[in-house]
């Protein structure tokens, strides 16, 4: 799909290329690696607040549950099918080095349907390095997983994925013994791994991070004993609810996760929807003053679902609805319904930032409109993400008029009630450019947002949603 269309009404977002590249997204059943990311061109979106924001949608399917399914079926015994897969770039980064080590990856009849079929545990040595592009998951779960093989590969990306630390996955997988360098003294990527024999640890986890978390989960699968890994606080679970639907044992006490070697037996997976790409959509339905917006087939899992509870401590009560809801593939799904609302700010910290981390930029902007004062804490990790998303957050909402300061590990967000469009910049951060598309949604006057095509990492249709949602409604 391309960005904007050329029939779009007067209100629709406009979309400006500068330079001369035809940005559009490659469509994910003919499995074409995203590339660098190092983009050569920018495209400019011009937002306008409407009158009134209403439609239905429904988001492209989870990002963190299609890497998995992809990633865990290629090294399953058997043959797996796959459906609602998102059709961002990153799902695409993996989908390119599965291929390229032997995984086959066949289009179904349905969009965002594939057949995974691999060799088993042991892959096949790729001919060239592996482009994890702009994926952090891409890169960190592919780690582990290679860690185990025996062969030499090496693992790379884009200028902003070559600057997020890898000595978080480095140093157990060493310590597993894996042979693995890197720039920075093993910090950074490209990463080069030559993988084999690994034998089991017991691990004191540094972050609470789901990344690592499954790194080291793909890697113990081939140890010579139980992995254990504490955990200084829960992240996202999705990696253990597959592995266990996949044969695996895994045992959780508490913060502390035992995971028993094991070889893993394919399985079918339906992808719910993202909620990540949902709750841009939510905070739009609650900040902008004539609103309801229904987002249809959302996943719900617990480990996932902290911006709801956050928007529901901000105030949003019946404007933040969950309808039908029922489980699809092992995962809690609802519809979620949101409308115009008035919001407090709040004092977010501790156990719910692990649990909405990718969460929080949007989050900002909610703030702004809200009454009071916000306070993010405990949030360090949003500095090593795609951008610092500190830094970024609190730079591009101030030049929309919004009141912010940038913490060490957060920020205070003092509500406003509301922005002023101006021009923002994205950072080449796919969260930060949608996040700005909705802060200028319930801006007065034009949001001019430089970068826009960065939503397509996790989000190639957002902004043909976006358009969907204009005008008069239903």
């Amino acid at each position: 799909p391309t960005f904007g269309s050329p029939s779009a009404i007067a209100r629709r977002p406009s979309l400006r290329r500068r330079e001369f590249r035809n940005f559009q997204s490659t469509p994910f059943r003919h499995l074409a690696p995203p590339g660098d990311h190092r983009r050569s061109t920018q495209l400019e979106q011009t937002i306008r607040s409407p009158e009134r924001l209403a439609g239905s949608l429904a988001v492209p399917g989870d990002k963190s549950v299609s890497h998995r399914s992809l990633i865990l079926n290629a090294i399953a015994n058997g043959t797996a099918t796959v459906t609602g897969i998102s059709d961002g770039a990153d799902v695409r980064s993996t989908a390119a080095c599965l291929r390229a080590m032997g995984v086959s990856i066949d289009p179904l009849g349905e969009p965002g349907s594939f057949r995974v079929a691999g060799p088993g545990p042991n892959l096949d040595e790729p001919a060239d390095m592996l482009d994890a592009g702009n994926s952090g998951t891409s890169m960190r779960l592919l780690s582990g997983l290679l860690a185990s093989q025996g062969f030499l590969s090496v693992l790379s990306g884009d200028g902003s994925l070559r600057s997020r630390p890898m000595g978080r996955i480095v140093q157990p997988l060493q310590q597993m013994g894996a042979s693995i360098m890197g720039r920075g003294g093993n910090t950074l990527a490209p990463l080069a791994i030559r993988g084999g024999s690994l034998r089991s640890i017991e691990y004191e986890m540094p972050v609470a991070s789901a990344q690592v978390k499954s790194c080291l989960m793909l890697a113990g699968l081939a140890a010579s004993g139980p992995t254990v890994l504490h955990q200084p606080a829960l992240s996202r679970d999705h990696t253990e609810r597959m592995m266990s639907a996949m044969g695996a044992r895994i045992d959780n006490d508490g913060l502390a996760l035992t995971l028993h070697p094991a070889e893993l037996q394919a399985v079918d997976v339906a992808v719910p929807g993202d909620i990540s790409s949902a709750a841009f959509w939510m905070v739009a339905g609650l900040i902008h003053p004539h609103a309801r917006v229904t987002i249809t087939g959302v996943g719900l899992n617990p480990s996932r679902a902290g911006i709801i509870d956050a928007l529901q401590m901000m105030g949003a009560g019946d404007s933040l609805r969950l309808e039908n809801q029922r489980v699809e593939g092992g995962e809690p799904v609802a519809d979620v319904v949101a409308s115009s609302a008035s919001l407090n700010g709040i004092d977010l910290g501790g156990d719910i930032i692990p649990i909405m981390i990718d969460e929080l930029p949007v989050l900002a902007v909610a703030a702004c409109f809200a009454a009071g004062d916000t306070i993010i804490r405990d949030a360090a990790e949003l500095r090593v993400k795609e951008s610092d998303r500190i830094a970024t957050t609190v730079s591009e909402l101030t030049r929309l008029g919004g009141n912010l300061e940038p913490r060490e590990d957060g920020m205070v967000i003092h509500g406003v009630g509301g922005l002023t469009g101006a021009a923002v910049e994205s950072h080449g951060d796919h969260r930060l450019a949608m996040s700005m598309a909705v802060a200028g949604l319930a801006a007065s006057g034009d949001t001019i947002i430089h970068g826009a095509e960065d939503a397509s990492v996790s989000y190639p249709t957002f902004w043909e949603h976006l358009a969907s949602l204009l005008g008069d409604g239903e």
